[in-house]
């Protein structure tokens, strides 16, 4: 999304998934964006410490916690910083795991054996690419996972805390519509999520010996 800022300033742009676009630069403030560009922003590096809590009320104890993100991704990079920060204040032995290419997944978690007792996934495209495979190697190492969305979860992940895809997908439209109509981008606020889903697969819960309370939704398994 920054190369398609850069490209151009005369061209209106509408982002419908934003990490954090005041963060990595997208735009200037959530209420005027400035340039061409608005959207929606995922709030990512804010739901950051609600995904840790809710991990922690199911991995009891948690004292070690792996982060993994695609640091080449600046929305990842800000969330893994953000999740550090409020892991090292809850006390928890953190264990950074920083990928900028899907072959680099396979080494770090041979490197974080018996290092963790949950993983905290940053989502970004690569992740999202290689969500098979990386809780594929995370069951193989009894590692509960936190995501972002549902759709790790549907892949096999335990739980995910995190926006609404489809329905910032579909409010993304009304942004469209308006730009059609004759509204400046820069003069749109940067809307955030109305729709929080907390997702968790029972059956990767089952396999990993953990026991959920019923107030998740339950993702579909393989």
């Amino acid at each position: 999304m920054l190369a398609t800022k850069r490209a151009t300033s005369v061209i209106p742009i509408v982002f419908p998934l934003a990490g954090d676009p005041v963060g990595n630069g997208l735009v200037v403030s959530l209420a005027r964006p400035g340039g061409n560009i608005t959207g929606l922003s995922l709030q990512t590096t804010d739901i950051g410490a609600k995904r840790l809590e809710l991990l922690r009320e199911i991995v009891t104890p948690l004292g070690r916690l792996a982060i993994m993100a695609n640091v080449g991704n600046a929305s990842a990079a800000l969330e893994m910083d953000e999740v550090l920060q409020t892991a090292r204040g809850l006390g928890l032995d953190v264990t950074a795991l920083e990928i900028r290419r899907a072959e680099e997944i396979a080494p770090v978690f041979e490197a974080l054996k018996g290092r963790a007792d949950a993983l905290y996934v940053c989502g970004d495209p690569l992740v999202t690419n290689n969500r098979i495979r990386i809780n594929n190697w995370a069951l193989g190492a009894r590692l509960p996972t936190m995501h972002g969305s549902r759709e790790h979860v549907e892949a096999g992940g335990l739980m995910s805390y995190g926006p609404n895809f489809r329905d910032l997908f579909r409010r993304s439209a009304d942004y469209v519509d308006k730009i059609l109509r004759g509204a400046w981008p820069g003069e749109l606020p940067v809307e955030q999520p109305t729709r929080i889903d907390l997702v968790v697969n029972l059956t990767t819960a089952k396999v990993l010996g953990l026991t959920v309370r019923r107030r998740c939704s339950p993702a579909p398994t393989r």
